[in-house]
């Protein structure tokens, strides 16, 4: 896999979990689209501070982005943005919009409730470019499911945007991926098993790609790139997760298995020295796939953008990992 010597190193300082470099590679002769606008959803959880997505606007703004929020992003039925006929109006009205990006406004819990009751190839044919996190997964990967077309799981309006500082590096890559300039994405991985491979990029938040298996909405992916992270979960939670995914026949598919950041989980004393590493080591034997570590993704500040649904390569070599997102020609 080729990798250009021009890529820099970026130190995520404003993460405590990233104290590894990322670097990221531009290809100047492709011709890049340049997507300014983003229509603001809310297809999870409610919005608990309007004024976060205020910042968020003005942050996007200063990226070269204007915005419009759909009239339902701020709607509230109990923990929900409105109703489950209310988002799904918000995620139909996002299709015929004129801004060429659909951002989530947060993630949280709700878009399992709609999956069956959204017309995919409606969302595939729109042409538009879906991004969010976290409980965003479950959009993400019932499109690839159902129509095999590319989505974006990266940074969502307030939670990335809206907070009191933003990550620059963050702001960065977003933008870059959005207009499709961003071809490798390097991080440190200094205890990753070698591999060389290409496969479709595929994953997201572990506890919603595990709740899929068993539904239309799972793809069925051999030979493909599974990046996955998580919050607030215990490593043998972790673990019991990817034990399901194990036993579904799903990661030993897989040519490797990338892990962004598990974080927000607090050990007992009775764990007895198992943490995330023994979760790490059991998935190493168990599934024996190529385990990458250090991913810059999950419930942190510094956070790449993945196409979801892409042919991708990735490769280690000298404690790094290359993650290619797009052929250089």
């Amino acid at each position: 896999m080729s990798v250009h010597d021009t890529a820099h190193a970026h130190p995520g300082a404003d993460d405590e979990h990233d104290e590894h470099a990322h670097g990221h590679d531009h290809d100047h002769e492709h011709v890049h689209r340049d997507p300014k606008g983003i229509y603001l959803i809310s297809p999870s959880s409610a919005v608990a501070d309007p004024a976060a997505l205020d910042l968020a606007r003005e942050r996007l703004k200063a990226l070269g982005f204007r915005s419009t929020v759909d009239r339902g992003a701020l709607a509230v039925h109990e923990r929900f943005a409105g109703t489950d006929r209310q988002r799904l109006a918000a995620v139909r009205r996002a299709l015929t919009q004129k801004q060429p990006i659909v951002m989530a406004t947060r993630g949280g819990y709700g878009l399992g409730r709609l999956l069956h009751q959204i017309d995919w190839r409606a969302v595939a044919d729109s042409g538009k470019l879906f991004v969010g996190h976290s409980d965003f997964t479950a959009f993400n990967l019932a499109l690839l499911a159902r129509t095999g077309a590319e989505s974006y799981t990266g940074p969502s309006a307030v939670a990335d945007f809206g907070q009191k500082s933003a990550d620059d590096l963050t702001a960065d890559l977003f933008a870059e991926t959005m207009r499709d300039e961003l071809e490798v994405l390097s991080f440190e991985s200094p205890d990753s098993d070698a591999v060389d491979a290409r496969g479709i990029l595929w994953g997201g938040n572990l506890a919603m790609v595990a709740s899929l298996v068993g539904t239309p909405y799972l793809p069925g992916i051999d030979g493909g790139v599974l990046f996955l992270e998580d919050v607030g979960e215990h490593p043998y939670r972790i673990e019991r997760m990817l034990t399901h995914l194990l036993h579904a026949g799903v990661l030993g598919r897989q040519k490797a298995i990338v892990l962004g950041r598990f974080t927000e989980y607090r050990l007992a004393p009775h764990d007895n020295g198992y943490d995330l590493a023994s979760v790490v080591a059991w998935l190493r034997g168990a599934c024996r796939v190529p385990v990458v570590t250090g991913l810059p993704y999950g419930h942190v500040k510094v956070k790449a953008t993945l196409p979801v649904g892409r042919q991708v390569g990735i490769a280690t070599e000298g404690g790094m990992a290359y993650l290619l997102l797009r052929e250089h020609h």
